[in-house]
């Protein structure tokens, strides 16, 4: 199952793998499809809580909702 998440914040290249990186560390995600900042989206499979997804983004240092 997918799931989207609207981010805002993110800058640069470097923004989009620490958000990645962290959001593979969320349980449930199994895979990390996108990032990106010129859509501010993530997209990601699995069925992992959004709040975990969200409080991962979070604690990257960028505003993160349910899209």
């Amino acid at each position: 199952m997918q799931q989207r998440y609207e981010v805002k914040g993110m800058s640069c290249a470097h923004c989009e793998k620490a958000v990645a990186e962290a959001l593979k560390k969320v349980p449930g995600v199994t895979r990390v499809v996108s990032v990106s900042r010129e859509r501010e989206e993530v997209v990601i499979e699995g069925d992992p809580s959004p709040q975990a997804v969200i409080e991962a983004i979070l604690e990257e240092g960028y505003d993160a909702r349910l899209a």
